[in-house]
């Protein structure tokens, strides 16, 4: 029976799936130009979502996987009008997910600053995700796929963390998300991000070359520290305006390491104000004093190629509203009018 979710009991008799599962049929699937150059293993992953990779491998090695009706293993690269066989399999369904209003769709559409055929770049909102998980429903990427439920493909070319607003890309075509992701390990993306940080950014410090490693609190929270043991690690800093007992610095990552920003702004003994992972206590109190309420990290500026035409983009992303008001007060400040 086409669509029936059932599987065939031992005496012949039809019975469901355990809850919480789902049974796909067979299914054949062509890949396109778009798909081209993938592992089958990945191909499969990709379409079975929530069935292990020891399950995926051990189908190819029965042969229970066919492209172009031939045994194949699971790191044989797909061409552009190949025909893959993917046998029935029990898959956890999916649960439930609170889905985005029609608010926050519009808010994220709103923050387009740039769109082709290939990609998009969004000034993401402080305080949004770049994806849904660890408790939270959805983030950026399940807000567009929801407001654009035409679209085949979209996914994150990179990340940003929560609390940081502005500018993020979004492959809309498997071919760009590979370019762009390419470009981003020969470091010919450029990213800065303006950062207010604590006390008088010295202009003798142009660059942090410091190691990074990964680390997990005992509650389970994770961080990051300079460590010999950790990534080398490269941000190039600039002094763009001072403040009263702050600065604001452009950031530029060479490379591209978890909270590297945050860690190395700490590290030279100014972390970015309203960073309550790495900023110390009294700093945090005296920040939240003048009416700071987010993380005063904005992902500024993106230098680019168009992944098919080649064409150089720089784009640039304003402050939000909290960030701007800091700004405004702190100058305000400076000039003794408060």
């Amino acid at each position: 029976m086409a669509g029936d979710n059932r599987t065939a009991g031992p005496v012949g008799k039809r019975v469901d799936p355990p809850p919480g599962q789902v049974q796909k049929g067979v299914q054949l699937v062509a890949v396109d130009e778009d798909m081209a150059g993938q592992r089958v293993d990945n191909f499969i992953l990709a379409r079975l979502r929530g069935v292990p990779r020891s399950v995926v491998y051990r189908i190819v090695r029965k042969g229970e996987v066919r492209v172009n009706k031939g045994r194949v293993k699971p790191d044989t690269r797909l061409q552009a009008g190949d025909v893959v066989r993917i046998p029935p399999i029990v898959q956890q369904s999916k649960p439930e997910r609170v889905a985005p209003g029609d608010r926050v769709q519009s808010v994220m559409e709103a923050a387009v600053v740039f769109e082709d055929d290939d990609m998009l770049v969004v000034n993401k909102p402080s305080g949004i995700a770049v994806h849904g998980g660890s408790g939270l429903s959805f983030g950026l990427i399940e807000v567009l796929r929801s407001s654009r439920p035409q679209a085949k493909f979209l996914e994150l070319v990179h990340r940003l963390d929560r609390d940081t607003s502005g500018l993020v890309m979004v492959a809309k075509k498997r071919s760009a998300l590979r370019v762009l992701q390419d470009e981003l390990r020969q470091k010919r993306i450029r990213k800065h991000y303006h950062a207010l940080v604590a006390g008088t950014w010295p202009n003798s410090v142009g660059r942090v070359n410091e190691p990074l490693l990964r680390y997990e609190m005992p509650n389970g929270e994770r961080r990051v520290k300079v460590s010999a043991e950790g990534k080398e690690s490269l941000t190039l800093f600039r002094c763009l305006q001072q403040f009263l007992g702050y600065s604001l610095v452009e950031a530029s990552p060479v490379t591209g390491r978890t909270h590297q920003i945050r860690v190395h702004s700490a590290w030279a003994g100014h972390p970015i104000a309203g960073d309550d992972k790495y900023m110390d206590e009294a700093s945090l109190k005296a920040f939240r004093a003048i009416g700071g309420q987010r993380l005063m990290l904005h992902a500024r500026a993106l230098e680019f190629t168009l992944p098919k035409s080649g064409e150089a983009m720089k784009l640039e992303a304003p402050y939000d509203e909290a960030f701007a008001k800091v700004l405004d007060e702190l100058e305000q400040r400076s000039k003794g009018t408060h």
